[in-house]
């Protein structure tokens, strides 16, 4: 019934250290799948687009001027 150094089923050392291992490597792992997870929800909160890149699509697409694109550019950076 007892094995090596009287360790159930003969694992020994080698057998705990596996236990461990797998232990450690669950935990890591829970946490690296915890930190990616918030950096989604984040860039899914900050990819809101600033107000100049709202500027210069609207600007790409014809639906300003010139003249009216480089005003509100002023106005936004504040020069």
């Amino acid at each position: 019934m007892f094995g090596h150094n009287g360790m159930m089923w003969g694992f020994g050392w080698w057998g705990m250290m596996f236990f461990w291992i797998l232990i450690i490597f669950g935990v890591v792992l829970l946490v690296k799948w915890i930190l990616e997870h918030g950096k989604i929800e984040r860039k899914a909160s900050e990819g809101d687009e600033s107000a100049l890149d709202i500027l210069k699509k609207r600007y790409a697409k014809g639906e300003i001027d010139q003249e009216e694109f480089e005003q509100k550019k002023k106005d936004l950076l504040g020069t």
